[in-house]
């Protein structure tokens, strides 16, 4: 495609992408690196097609179609091209440290990151991703040159993959986590602290213990309804004696013992 496709770093990296060879240097030069990233996450189709047609709006909403922000999608286009005016003005001086380095690998991450939770991702896609990142990992000379001179620390990227990575973990267990109500792990002597820092399988153990105190069937279809229909008999047969109104309350107590003095006396009176 001829002209400015998003901004002409963007254009220029599609471009190597399509026109380099494979074991070429340019093919392995961040800015092309950042589009096969792009490739693993979305797919060829979703990031070359718009390109091909001309068509920035169809590409802008194929990458937030896993929930990436439509704000980080327009900053991670203008770190591009931050990227590469950093990289012309270090041309002619010894510093080689450009910040936006580490910003739009740690976007794309996200973006990977975010189709791992609210979709799918297998592990050969973590993989091969993970395999094209500047870490001390990558087996790709120039990836893994670039990174130590480039970079203030090599294991930045590394260390914030396997964080965000270990993050999502917890997102997608919480996501799955059958919670009951919140009344009935206080009844069976349960905060509910504690009760989020149970596992999947400690959760369940924990909910077959409520079911089995309530005596609900765990296949009944109704067992939701069910477990607040117990919970509300429950707190019925607990609730004091009380209007909730302290004076109410005295007036009553006084009423109690009043009668049962006269009660009393008239017991008396009989008997004697």
């Amino acid at each position: 495609m001829n002209g400015c496709f998003i901004n002409n770093t963007f254009t220029k990296a599609i471009n190597a992408y399509l026109n380099e060879k494979e074991e070429g240097i340019v093919y392995n030069s961040f800015l092309v690196v950042c589009i096969r990233l792009l490739i693993i996450i979305y797919s060829e189709t979703d990031i070359i097609n718009p390109f091909n047609t001309n068509n920035e709006e169809i590409l802008k909403n194929n990458l937030i179609k896993f929930g990436y922000p439509m704000t980080e999608v327009e900053r991670f286009f203008n770190n591009l091209t931050e990227f590469e005016n950093v990289e012309n003005k270090n041309k002619d001086t010894l510093n080689k440290i450009n910040p936006y380095f580490i910003t739009i690998q740690k976007q794309l991450i996200d973006m990977l990151i975010t189709k791992k939770v609210n979709f799918h991702l297998v592990d050969e896609e973590i993989k091969e991703f993970y395999s094209l990142l500047y870490t001390p990992d990558s087996v790709e000379p120039l990836i893994l040159s670039y990174n130590y001179m480039v970079a203030e620390d090599v294991n930045t990227i590394k260390n914030y993959f396997f964080e965000q990575l270990k993050n999502s973990e917890k997102v997608e267990d919480e996501a799955i986590k059958n919670y009951l109500n919140n009344r009935s792990y206080e009844i069976m002597g349960y905060s509910m602290d504690y009760i989020k820092t149970l596992n999947i399988e400690q959760l369940d153990k924990i909910n077959h213990q409520v079911y089995d105190y309530f005596k609900i069937r765990e296949n009944a279809i109704n067992k939701e309804y069910l477990l607040e229909k117990a919970i509300e008999e429950f707190d019925k047969m607990k609730e004091p004696l009380t209007s909730g109104n302290g004076y109410v309350d005295i007036l009553l107590v006084m009423g109690v013992i009043t009668t049962l003095i006269m009660i009393g006396a008239i017991f008396k009176f009989l008997v004697f």
